[in-house]
């Protein structure tokens, strides 16, 4: 699977509330499928389709202990999502620290313009 696709999937994943959900209780630790599905208003068959879509994206794995097959959050695809934010991230900054120096010198504009006045 290629990065471009890996980020698809993952962002993919992510859209689901559903699914954002089970990654935030999957932060404190491992779970069965029953116990991911507890909070939900749905059936353990529909919980466990929002399961396979999060590990086909590759953001949990399944463990194996003894007849219990646990969920465990992987973070190297939350990692790789990250980097590619970040990437837009110092973009943005970059953009606000201009913006501001603008405003700055409009500020100081208006300010002698006030000053020329009196």
């Amino acid at each position: 699977m290629s990065h471009e696709q890996r980020l698809n999937a993952t962002f993919a994943a992510l859209a689901d509330p559903t699914r954002r959900a089970i990654l935030l209780r999957l932060r404190s630790g491992e779970a069965s499928v029953n116990e991911l599905a507890r909070p939900f208003a749905m059936s353990q068959p529909a919980v466990s389709k929002h399961l396979r879509v999060l590990e086909r994206a590759g953001l949990i794995s399944r463990g194996r202990d003894a007849q219990r097959r646990p969920r465990r959050i992987d973070v190297s695809r939350l990692a790789e999502a990250a980097r590619w934010l970040e990437s837009y991230r110092r973009i943005w900054e970059a953009n606000f620290r201009r913006l501001d120096e603008v405003l700055e010198e409009l500020k100081a504009q208006k300010k002698n313009r006030i000053r020329g006045k009196r």
